[in-house]
């Protein structure tokens, strides 16, 4: 059992808090919130009887009683929280992005290296049941020699808000910063190589406030496979992910929030089916399910989490993104 503590208790710090009950190898242990409101709101929803409740992040870190940490704060605060994490022998669950830049993804890597501890970054969609039958399809040969990806993250945001953390540049807002990381962690998790990534062609906008809200990039892999990809807080885009081979298509209708029953449609040729994927978990006590386990057995790599390793490779992409649509 892995007891868990909660640093953050907005959207996704809730979300966390009402999946774990899915769970028989997680509980909350402690929680922690700067905001006092969000404490009482937390106090009033759940049964907090056995759950250490904190209004400051270091102390819930410290407590021994603890053995995982998720961080679910905003952007510009997880460098720091990973570090203090890793010093205190807790492993750790963080919410992308897990820094704001490369520089400090390399930092907070060093820090995990150096305390041997366990971390994963928080894509939900990859424990999902889901991808699992992507992986089985394509490695069965179903698409061929793959030739092509497309895929998109998009959502269009009324009214630029200048404090909102999507359009603050100190807050880690932007568009390739939030959601870019989801369309490059899908190509992540066929090709997880450092240097076959060649960016042929970016193009962006950005507001006022100094951040991106639309970009999109066109990617060469291993010299072969074509990848086209773009996130937006300006439109709401299908949000879907292609991936096109020499024998086949398989379009992933729901990557990123897959839910309880989910499709894939498949062609090859003339043949077309659709493929109806079940989970008996939410999306995101499957990810809490998956990564406690890991925890359990002590185990840092695994096919269908995002480990350090691979975070490190998003995040330089990202940032290699960032700075070619500045020009």
């Amino acid at each position: 059992m892995i007891k868990w503590g909660i640093i953050g208790l907005g959207n996704m710090g809730q979300k966390f808090a009402s999946a774990i009950a899915e769970t028989s190898n997680s509980d909350i242990a402690g929680v922690a919130s700067l905001d006092k409101n969000k404490i009482k709101n937390f106090k009033n929803k759940y049964k907090c009887d056995n759950i250490k409740i904190y209004n400051n992040y270091d102390e819930i870190i410290k407590d021994r009683n603890i053995n995982a940490i998720y961080i679910a704060t905003l952007n510009n605060t997880h460098f720091e929280l990973i570090k203090k994490c890793s010093e205190n022998n807790k492993n750790i669950l963080c919410e992308k992005p897990f820094t704001l830049n490369y520089d400090e993804a390399k930092i907070v890597a060093n820090y995990i290296s150096k305390h041997n501890i366990n971390f994963y970054e928080g894509f939900a969609y990859r424990s999902h049941p889901q991808t699992k039958i992507i992986q089985e399809i394509i490695e069965n040969n179903e698409l061929g020699e793959l030739t092509n990806i497309q895929s998109s993250f998009g959502f269009k945001v009324n009214r630029i808000k200048p404090e909102s953390r999507l359009f603050n540049k100190i807050l880690g807002g932007g568009a390739i910063l939030d959601v870019g990381c989801y369309p490059l962690s899908i190509l992540n998790f066929f090709y997880k190589g450092k240097n076959i990534y060649k960016f042929l062609n970016t193009r962006g906008n950005f507001t006022h406030t100094n951040v991106d809200d639309y970009a999109e990039a066109e990617i060469e892999i291993d010299n072969k496979i074509k990848c086209q990809i773009k996130v937006s807080f300006k439109e709401n885009y299908e949000n879907k992910t292609i991936i096109d081979g020499k024998k086949g298509k398989l379009i992933i209708n729901n990557p990123w929030l897959p839910g309880s029953k989910t499709t894939l449609e498949i062609s090859q040729g003339n043949s077309y089916y659709k493929k109806l994927v079940n989970s008996d978990l939410s999306l995101y006590a499957n990810q809490i399910k998956m990564v406690s386990d890991n925890f359990e057995k002590n185990k840092k790599d695994d096919k269908f989490l995002v480990n350090i390793e691979n975070s490190l490779s998003i995040m330089k992409n990202l940032s290699i993104w960032s700075e070619l649509i500045k020009k």
